[in-house]
C-alpha cells in the first residue's frame, strides 16, 4: 500500500547563524523533531546558504555516505585523504566517511554566497576506507528528462556511494510530465522541489517542499510550472 509523507517546506527546521542559513528536513544539530528522524536510509537533508568567506571549520565523520550538491556559487572542500578541491554548480560530490575522515567546507568568494545542499545516506557497509569522488554533469541533460547522478555501481551515471539508492535531477519545462520506476524493491522515494510547482502522485508541491513516497513501484510526475527537483530512490529497510 502506497505510503505518503508530505514535508513542506516551512515545516523544516531553520538556523540562521548570520554566515550560515540552514533549513533541516530532518533533525539536526540544535535542532530536533522526534516524526522527522530520517526516511528510510536517508538521515541528512540540508539546504545550506554560506555568506562570503566564510565555512565549516575541519569536522569528523564516520559511517555515512555524504553526497554535496552546490547550486549557486562555490565550494572548498579539503579533507583528511589529502583532497583539496573547488566544487560548484553542475557538480556533485561524494565521501564515504567509513572508518573515519575529515573535513572542512568554505565559501572561497568573499563577494558572493554559496547554495548546497548537504545530505547523509546511513551506508550498507560499515568501517570501509575513506573514499572521496567528485565529478561534473551536464546539467543539459536534466532538460525535460531525469538524468542520474547517483547510483551504487561505479559504471553507471554519476557518482557511486555504498547504498542501494539513485539519485536522479530533473528540469522540466511547465506541462513536461515522467514516469519514474523505483529501481529496487523496497525502496521508496524522497522527492525534493527546488523550484516550482509539480506533481506527484497526486500530492502538489512547491519550491522547497518535498515528499516521501513508498509502498509503490511507479512514481507520476508533472510539471505545473517551469521547475527543478532531485528524486532521491533509497532503501527503507537498510
Amino acid at each position: 500500500m502506497e505510503n505518503i509523507v508530505l514535508h513542506k517546506a516551512e515545516t523544516r527546521g531553520n538556523a540562521n547563524h548570520g554566515w550560515l542559513n540552514a533549513y533541516h528536513s530532518f533533525s539536526f544539530a540544535s535542532w530536533y523533531n522526534p516524526e522527522r528522524i530520517q526516511f528510510g536510509a536517508l538521515r541528512v537533508l540540508n539546504d545550506d546558504t554560506i555568506a562570503g568567506g566564510m565555512g565549516f571549520g575541519t569536522h569528523p565523520h564516520d559511517n555515512m555516505e555524504i553526497i554535496t550538491i552546490p547550486l549557486e556559487g562555490d565550494l572548498a572542500h579539503k579533507d583528511s585523504m589529502g583532497n583539496t578541491e573547488i566544487i560548484k554548480n553542475g557538480d556533485i560530490q561524494v565521501m564515504s566517511a567509513g572508518t573515519g575522515v575529515q573535513h572542512s567546507e568554505f565559501n572561497p568568494n568573499a563577494d558572493q554566497q554559496t547554495k548546497l545542499l548537504q545530505i547523509w545516506l546511513f551506508p550498507n557497509k560499515r568501517n570501509v576506507d575513506p573514499r572521496y569522488q567528485q565529478i561534473t554533469l551536464n546539467i543539459a541533460d536534466r532538460h525535460n528528462k531525469l538524468a542520474q547522478i547517483l547510483s551504487p555501481n561505479a559504471d553507471d551515471e554519476g557518482v557511486w556511494i555504498h547504498q542501494d539508492a539513485w539519485f536522479n535531477m530533473g528540469n522540466f519545462d511547465s506541462g513536461v510530465s515522467t514516469e519514474y520506476k523505483i529501481k529496487k524493491e523496497g525502496n521508496g522515494v524522497y522527492a525534493f522541489i527546488l523550484k516550482g510547482n509539480v506533481t506527484i502522485n497526486g500530492q502538489e508541491l512547491n519550491t522547497r517542499d518535498a515528499v516521501g513516497i513508498s509502498g509503490t513501484d511507479t512514481l507520476n510526475i508533472q510539471a505545473n510550472t517551469d521547475a527543478e527537483f532531485l528524486l532521491m530512490d533509497i532503501p527503507m529497510n537498510y
